[in-house]
């Protein structure tokens, strides 16, 4: 942190070099040691190089923050995952390094030596071998004891969410950033061109023996659809078609798998669950138990293993609704929320899904997999991220790697809601002294800039012509949470932010004066509850987001607060109102295939978004 963000900037870009001046060697240890497709190959290693490029901007952009300064964490530990052994390795360790970090760099063991290559890489480029460690570690008690030293600051995590909760059981207290699992499906509705959906289906199901987080594990078929043979035959063939070998095999599409299946994925591919049957029954195709043919069962039933559980292999379930309605609350009703895909050439069946799906990458009339560093920032919602949630490769990820420090705002505009001026103007009547009320009063007004600039903007910073890359915030359900130990002025602050953009639920430990009667005048829920009342009351609680306002808890072990499902935005208050209202807004990136044929597509034009 102390070299500052332009010389991060440009060492970090130097490496984006080396990466690409590496590319033959990384393409040759991915597909020895993973098993990836010389095509999956290729495009990760230009998605590592694109993380690095567009982090170096955001280390700079990072230190121009209005009415905020960041301050880097010491220690971050990355643990990547074997699926993605160059691209998430180096996006999430790149992030770190960008945000002033040191990083303990500990590769997944399946893909130890592309993890190391990525390692070295780095370091030679000039990212100095103080600032990052690789490891690896054999013994699992040697895991538990790095993610539990005090001196590791948070953890970078992709991976699945029973991992998320393992980690969070060795460290109750580790700040913890993940995206982890998916069970991700793709509508498919009579307006769809069922020949272009059959192949998008095809290749988002089983591109890389579908070993992708984001991968397509469920087809819904939506009204005749249902019963099209010649979509039936259309997928088959596309399936088919896709040549099944290991990647020394130039032509293959799907490679191997990267160890034998067991658990929950074996049992997948060779058992069907009831009336389920299999449209195309999977095979083991060698001895090394590593190569199988795709598996696609039909008759999948709402609620069942197949509907539900992530499977992480080359496996599709196809169900079936009667209309739109009834497959959006199909794609909703998994605990995840990564990706999430519809095939239609109707306008208006694109607006009512994107207005109703639970996903954080959306994607419609095209695969649900490849996501582009920012032109589709990555990263999902529901049980699909852990953490912050601030999507990788996008605005605001660097931003959640650190703490934050409240400097004045010079952002600003006129204060429009007459609940936050009526906020202001009680706090004028309290003995606050006039540097807090001017603190408040550029707070307030840095909110209102940051809602209509920044929060309420629809932005596609690619400007595809053939397709539309829109990135927009979607108002989270936040409870807001002010402990004994906030100081008066950060109260305030906290609850002028939660009127900005129409907070409900309010916990507090006491409520003095004013602040009463502002709670009492604007109609919000406020529970007067001790610090261990409030912990106790979150037991259960899914999908939940805390603003916390006061010294940060101890938490111990099997504490609500330990849980992946609840993500708690601990911290004092800033000015910043790009910085204070995050935790109020979930980001949510679409894309639209925006022509056909080459011609431009009617049905998006004008698309309400």
């Amino acid at each position: 942190s102390s070299i500052g963000g332009y010389r991060r900037a440009k060492i970090l870009h130097d490496v984006g070099v080396a990466i690409e001046r590496n590319r033959a060697a990384l393409i040759e240890v991915m597909v020895s040691e993973a098993g990836k497709t010389l095509d999956q190959a290729d495009t990760e290693i230009s998605e590592a190089i694109d993380f690095a490029h567009y982090y170096a901007e955001q280390a700079i952009a990072l230190e121009k923050v209005d009415g905020a300064q960041f301050v880097p964490h010491k220690v971050t530990v990355v643990t990547p995952p074997w699926n993605f052994p160059v691209a998430i390795p180096a996006g999430s360790a790149l992030a770190a390094l960008a945000a002033g970090s040191a990083v303990i760099f500990k590769p997944a063991g399946l893909t130890a030596r592309s993890g190391a290559l990525v390692a070295k890489i780095i370091r030679e480029a000039g990212v100095p071998s103080e600032v990052l460690q690789d490891i690896q570690l054999e013994e699992s008690q040697l895991g538990q004891d790095l993610i539990s030293d005090s001196r590791v600051d948070q953890l970078i995590l992709t991976g699945g969410y029973e991992t998320a909760v393992l980690f969070k059981e060795f460290n109750p207290n580790l700040k913890l950033l993940a995206e982890t699992s998916g069970k991700n499906a793709i509508i498919i509705t009579p307006h769809a061109d069922l020949d272009q959906a059959a192949k998008d289906l095809a290749y988002s199901a089983f591109g890389h023996a579908g070993q992708k987080c984001s991968a397509a594990s469920i087809a819904i078929l939506v009204g005749s659809v249902a019963k099209s043979q010649r979509f039936r035959r259309q997928l088959q063939d596309a399936v088919s078609s896709m040549k099944i070998d290991y990647p020394t095999n130039p032509m293959a599409k799907i490679g191997p798998l990267i160890a034998p299946p067991e658990g929950k994925l074996l049992e997948g591919l060779t058992s069907l669950g009831k009336k389920e049957r299999w449209v195309l029954k999977p095979q083991q195709l060698d001895e090394s138990g590593r190569l199988w043919s795709p598996g696609i069962k039909e008759k999948v039933k709402r609620g069942s293993t197949s509907h539900m559980v992530e499977y992480f292999g080359p496996l599709l379930s196809i169900m079936t609704a009667k209309d739109l309605d009834e497959a959006i609350e199909i794609q909703n009703a998994v605990d995840y929320g990564l990706t999430a895909g519809i095939h239609s050439l109707n306008k208006s069946e694109i607006e009512t899904w994107i207005e109703k799906v639970q996903a954080g990458n959306l994607y419609v009339n095209r695969g649900i997999t490849g996501a582009i560093v920012q032109r589709q920032p990555f990263g999902g919602w529901k049980k699909s991220s852990v953490g912050p949630g601030a999507k990788a490769g996008g605005p605001n990820y660097l931003s959640t790697l650190g703490t934050w420090q409240s400097t004045p705002a010079q952002q600003r505009l006129v204060v429009q809601s007459k609940k936050v001026n009526s906020a202001l103007a009680l706090a004028a009547e309290t003995v606050m002294p006039d540097t807090d009320l001017a603190t408040l009063t550029r707070a307030s007004e840095s909110d209102e800039h940051a809602i209509k600039h920044f929060f309420g903007e629809v932005t596609d910073p690619s400007n595809l012509s053939v397709e539309l890359n829109r990135f927009r915030y979607v108002k989270a359900d936040t409870e807001l949470r002010i402990s004994a130990t906030a100081t008066s002025l950060d109260s305030w602050r906290a609850i002028l932010a939660f009127l900005a953009v129409g907070g409900k639920k309010l916990s507090v430990f006491e409520l003095p004066g004013k602040l009463a009667d502002l709670v009492r005048r604007n109609g919000i829920i406020a529970r007067i509850q001790t610090d261990a009342e409030w912990v106790d009351s979150l037991r259960g609680r899914k999908n939940l987001r805390v603003r916390f306002v006061g010294q940060k808890l101890q938490v111990e072990k099997g504490s609500p607060l330990a849980s992946p499902d609840i993500a708690v935005y601990w911290g004092s208050t800033v000015e910043s109102g790009r910085i204070e209202l995050l935790p109020y807004f979930k980001e949510q990136a679409i894309s639209i295939t925006a022509h056909r044929f080459g011609n431009p597509a009617e049905q998006i034009q004008d698309l309400k978004l």
